[in-house]
Order: structure tokens, then sequence, then C-alpha cells
């Protein structure tokens, strides 16, 4: 039933996912201290109102932060990402179980729990759509990281992490993945409003 934590100022280097497990949190406080990131578990905090992180370490959000409904107050003051915005991208090149695992996923092709062991029918059920409309891909442990800003209160733009399976996806190689890639851009921005229109104060400086 715990609904003010304040936890700023103490040297804190990662916030425990854990966090996610006090449904009634509404304030949380994190600020003054060396946060890198965010866990994208803390979108399971359904009645947070107020996030304070500011003067931490923070080079971008999740987008997944898009999912706090009842968000009204952000402060990022005094993070790299205000400073400067991260747009570097990185890729490890999948694995052979990977790309096995994409293969049988993008192509539908069928197997039961006596085919395979446990271990790799779990592992399948772990496949993550890429969220470029134009790929309908699928990835597992190899991604790309990458930095989406979008507008948040019509004056910021602010930079949410989104994960695409592949450097295809956002290489601008083809008129194709221009293509998909201002869709991509046009959905983070679709986003970006709604949450704009329910979010009152993000306070950057």
């Amino acid at each position: 039933s715990l609904e003010f934590l304040y936890l700023g100022g103490n040297f804190i280097t990662s916030i425990p996912p854990e966090l996610a497990n006090l449904p009634s949190l509404s304030y949380l406080v994190l600020c003054d201290n060396k946060i890198q990131s965010i866990p994208p578990q803390l979108a399971q905090l359904h009645s947070l109102r107020s996030l304070s992180l500011h003067n931490n370490l923070l080079t971008y959000l999740p987008r997944e932060i898009l999912n706090l409904v009842h968000l009204e107050e952000l402060s990022l003051r005094g993070n790299p990402l205000v400073v400067r915005f991260v747009r570097d991208l990185t890729y490890n090149p999948p694995s052979l179980q990977e790309l096995a695992g994409r293969t049988i996923k993008t192509r539908n092709v069928p197997y039961a729990r006596s085919d395979l062991p446990e271990n790799l029918v779990r592992y399948l059920s772990l496949a993550s759509n890429c969220p470029n409309p134009k790929c309908g891909g699928v990835y597992f442990d190899s991604c790309v990281r990458q930095i989406k800003f979008v507008d948040f209160c019509g004056k910021y733009r602010l930079p949410l992490m989104h994960y695409l399976c592949s450097p295809e996806c956002s290489s601008p190689c083809s008129s194709a993945s221009q293509s998909s890639t201002s869709q991509s851009e046009s959905d983070s921005e679709d986003e970006a409003s709604v949450a704009a229109r329910r979010m009152q104060k993000v306070l950057l400086g």
C-alpha cells in the first residue's frame, strides 16, 4: 500500500525492477543519484503520478514509460539526455539458434512440443516482434538498440529506447526502408501525442 517513496541522494546506480510490485505508488523520487537506465517494468506502476529523475546519468527513456497513464509530472533536468541526446546503435550478430528461431517464426514453420526439447520450445515462445510495421520480423537476444525522439507537451523531444530486429530496419538504404522508418517515427509521434495530452509537466531545466 506504499504511496510515496523518496530515494533521492543515495548514490543509487540502478533501479530494482521489483519496485513495479507497488501498485499504489503515486510519487517516486529518485533524483540526485547515479542511475543510468530505467527498467521497463516501472511501466506497471499504473498509479504513478509523479516521477523525479533529475540529476542522474540517464541517456534515454524506455518507450514503455508511455504506459504510465496517470503520470502528470516527469522531472529530467540534469541528465545527459537533456544536455546531449544519444543516437548510437549497438548490434550483436545473431547466433545460429536465433537465426533458426527467426526462420521458424517468420515462416510459420509448424512444430509440436514432442518435436523439440523443452528449452527450445520455451526459447521460441520468447520471440519479440520488430516494431517496424514494414518488417514483420522477430528477434530473441540479438537486436538493434535505437533512440527514437518523440514530442512531449509540444515543446520537447524526448529520447525513448526501442529495439529493432536488424540494422536494415533503421538504415535508409532503400526507398522501402525509408518508408518504414518514417512510418515508425509517425507511430512513435502518435504515441507521444497521446502522452502529451496526458502529461502536465515535463521538467527539463
